[in-house]
């Protein structure tokens, strides 16, 4: 079905195509939902969405409402889940489209679960991929500026998440956020407000980093208004011992450390260097980083490097996904008036920063996290994960 659809799309002259594109996408989205027989209904389904952590609160959700005992699934941007079995998201894709999250719904209520969790994004939103869905809950991590351009602004970035509590009974919402006036302001049978102070004083993740100890107030929120004892939420969320990319230490044998972290924002990039810096205490940083190409948020490159440039001792800058933009051109954006290290191979580029550190350093690699690709021209997908790159040149040294 999806290679039929990108058939047809394809034969669609891009300028009508945006014409019928609200109508392509909602009429998708309720055919996928009238082929499975709307499953959502049968389930408590949890919408968690913002512009950092929607994956790690996804993940700590599962674990908590599975600890305690109930038929859980969720989809992210990690992986797909139900029950006990599971599968990476090799889509390069938060929130798939094409029928996909109808299906994985419909296996979900196969396999009984009670509570689905799902990872929704505003591009999803953008393109109805949250219809027909029924939301019990929607849970908010936080929001910055993203998706700029795709959206026209921050404002209508902001509306769109709003999308998704518009359609749940029971919004979750971070107190601590500069936006929560805005989504308190909607209509809701039940509200929820969590804040960073919520953060239990006898909980100990194994993430490092107090975004992380907010996203896990964020699913202890949730958990705790369902019920959920704050015995089996400590004993579940302390039970998570790593995500993969997502301040993913790499064992190195050697005298310093190897970080891997999704981060590709420069909110979430300052927090991941900050971190590093204050509980590892990193004698040096050593960044290998890029930015994403294909139109997505270009004002956020300069500012990237603006990030690195402060926090780390040497930076690499390299390529990461540049669609159909040209990596060096990329690359030098992110560079601006910087003096940093230019290695358009990704391989050589985290080579070099391996043979770089020194004792006590911290080199980081960041912007994909676990993605299993790398998307150059004309769609084309290179198989890649930085994770294991690293595992592999780390034996060369």
């Amino acid at each position: 079905m999806g290679k039929l659809l990108i058939t047809i799309k394809g034969l669609i002259p891009k300028s009508v195509f945006r014409l019928v594109a609200p109508i392509y996408h909602w009429k998708l989205a309720f055919l996928g939902a009238l082929r499975y027989g709307f499953p959502s209904r049968s389930m408590k389904v949890i919408g968690v969405t913002g512009t950092s952590g929607k994956t790690t609160t996804v993940e700590f959700l599962h674990a908590i409402f599975s600890g305690a005992g109930y038929k859980t699934a969720s989809m992210s941007g990690l992986r797909f889940k139900i029950l006990d079995k599971e599968e990476p998201n090799m889509l390069k894709m938060t929130m798939p489209g094409r029928l996909r999250i109808q299906k994985f719904l419909y296996e979900a209520k196969l396999a009984g679960a009670e509570y689905v969790f799902l990872e929704v994004t505003s591009e999803g939103i953008k393109q109805f991929r949250h219809k027909f869905i029924k939301f019990y809950a929607a849970v908010l991590t936080n929001l910055s500026p993203e998706h700029i351009e795709s959206h026209g602004g921050f404002e209508n970035y902001r509306a769109a998440k709003a999308e998704l509590f518009k359609l749940a009974e029971i919004h979750v919402l971070n107190g601590d956020d500069e936006n929560s006036d805005f989504f308190n302001k909607l209509s809701a049978k039940k509200k929820i407000v969590f804040k960073f102070a919520d953060y239990p004083k006898d909980l100990k993740i194994n993430l490092a980093g107090e975004f992380n100890k907010m996203n896990a107030v964020a699913a202890i929120a949730f958990a705790k208004s369902e019920g959920i004892k704050e015995t089996t939420i400590k004993e579940s969320l302390e039970k998570v011992k790593s995500l993969p990319g997502r301040m993913e230490f790499i064992e190195t044998s050697k005298d310093f450390k190897v970080v891997v972290d999704y981060a590709f924002l420069p909110q979430a990039l300052k927090k991941v260097y900050m971190t590093l810096k204050k509980d590892c205490q990193a004698k040096n940083l050593i960044c290998v980083t890029g930015a994403a190409g294909g139109g997505r948020d270009k004002w956020k490159r300069p500012v990237l490097g603006n990030v690195a440039n402060e926090f780390c001792g040497k930076v690499i800058v390299t390529n990461e996904d540049p669609y159909d933009e040209e990596p060096e051109e990329i690359i030098n954006q992110v560079i601006g008036r910087h003096d940093f290290l230019k290695i358009l191979d990704r391989r050589e580029a985290i080579r070099k920063a391996l043979e770089l550190a020194n004792k006590g350093d911290v080199v980081v690699v960041t912007g994909k996290g676990a993605e299993p690709w790398i998307v150059a021209k004309n769609g084309q997908k290179i198989a890649w994960d930085d994770r294991a790159v690293v595992r592999e040149e780390l034996k060369g040294l």
